[in-house]
């Protein structure tokens, strides 16, 4: 059974015909508290599924992990407290790993919708990645197909229609991972971190976003060395600063064969 999906009793009203009592599917939306030495750090809402994926991303783009080999364990806390919906997940980090959880720790909880809602200003960010250094072309044939792809291999998002969706394509166009949360922000942080734990180290390729594109999905695809960004919906204009300083190529509006390329269009080109 799919952890993101439950049914709930509903009334459906149509116009020709009485009012109806059935169910309907909807997405899941869940507290995960993420502890360090069973310390809690922050507690992020999300679709239950790939959590240690989601763990893993959050701690990278974060700046608290460079690496796979930054974290020892992550383990499930067995008992909740009394009436706590959710899953803790304790994370053991590796003893070189000097983390000062009074600096770090966020205070309340990261809504669905916004991820930069967690930090208490921009100056708490991840220190400045390298800009991306990456020479790969796509071409606009291949662009134009992907969002045809993605709505394909979004299973959950064909069950209730209310998920978020991160997918990374190689330069030809290929499906390499999805993943969908309620927040855009947590799906983009399931592809980061799995790729981490698979020690994926090519980067090479295209990040597509089944929503908008603001500022923390930039800085998330900064800190994976992602270089092509591409959304079906709009960017921010923070989203565009940021990709164009970091020589990411970012889109929008890729849909109904069209789309606009805001910054470093180089990396798109034709046959």
């Amino acid at each position: 059974m799919n952890p993101g999906v439950t049914t709930v009793p509903i009334q459906r009203l149509r116009s020709d015909s009485p009012a109806e009592l059935t169910t309907d599917r909807v997405a899941v939306e869940e507290p995960l508290e993420i502890r360090i030495h069973n310390e809690p750090l922050v507690t992020l809402m999300r679709t239950p599924g790939d959590d240690r994926e989601l763990v893993t991303g959050f701690l990278f783009t974060e700046g608290l992990i460079a690496k796979r080999e930054d974290i020892l364990e992550i383990a499930p806390c067995p008992h909740l407290p009394t009436g706590r919906r959710g899953t803790i997940l304790n994370v053991t980090p590796a003893p070189h790993l000097n983390l000062n959880l009074t600096e770090i720790r966020r205070l309340f909880i990261a809504s669905s919708s916004c991820g930069l809602c967690s930090k208490a200003s921009l100056a708490s960010e991840r220190p400045p990645e390298p800009i991306v250094q990456s020479f790969g072309c796509v071409s606009p044939e291949t662009l134009h197909s992907l969002p045809a792809r993605l709505h394909t291999a979004q299973k959950t998002f064909a069950q209730t229609g209310g998920l978020h969706a991160s997918a990374w394509f190689d330069l030809l166009g290929n499906l390499l991972l999805l993943r969908e949360d309620v927040g855009r922000h947590n799906a983009l942080d399931k592809i980061i971190g799995e790729r981490l734990l698979r020690n994926a180290n090519d980067s090479e390729g295209i990040l597509l976003v089944s929503g908008r594109v603001a500022y923390e999905i930039v800085q998330k695809a900064l800190a994976a060395h992602f270089p092509i960004i591409a959304a079906i919906s709009a960017p921010t204009g923070l989203a565009v600063e940021y990709a164009e300083e970091n020589n990411q190529t970012l889109i929008g509006f890729l849909r109904d064969g069209r789309m606009n390329i805001y910054t470093h269009p180089q990396r798109v080109r034709g046959e």
